[in-house]
């Protein structure tokens, strides 16, 4: 998927819990595990505002777009950590 979720980094940098998110935002923790893990196909508009006012971030923040050519980079790269 050339879409990155980057929620992991955004809520290292607030030092903020995935738990802690979910009860300012309302959203359950299974959901908002699926959208950090990438495997949500899709996000709501309201949710992602949600998650943006909760952490104070613009959703660039959240997300990183990724050509193809580097994707396998960094999958390497990923993998050898």
């Amino acid at each position: 998927m050339p879409l990155t979720v980057r929620l992991d980094d955004a809520l290292y940098a607030r030092r903020m819990t995935l738990t802690e998110l979910s009860e300012k935002i309302g959203i359950t923790l299974p959901n908002l595990s699926i959208l950090k893990t990438g495997k949500a196909r899709a996000i709501r508009f309201s949710t992602l505002e949600a998650i943006c006012e909760a952490l104070q971030c613009q959703p660039g923040e959240l997300f990183e777009f990724t050509p193809a050519a580097r994707r396998h980079t960094r999958r390497a790269q990923q993998a050898a950590r």
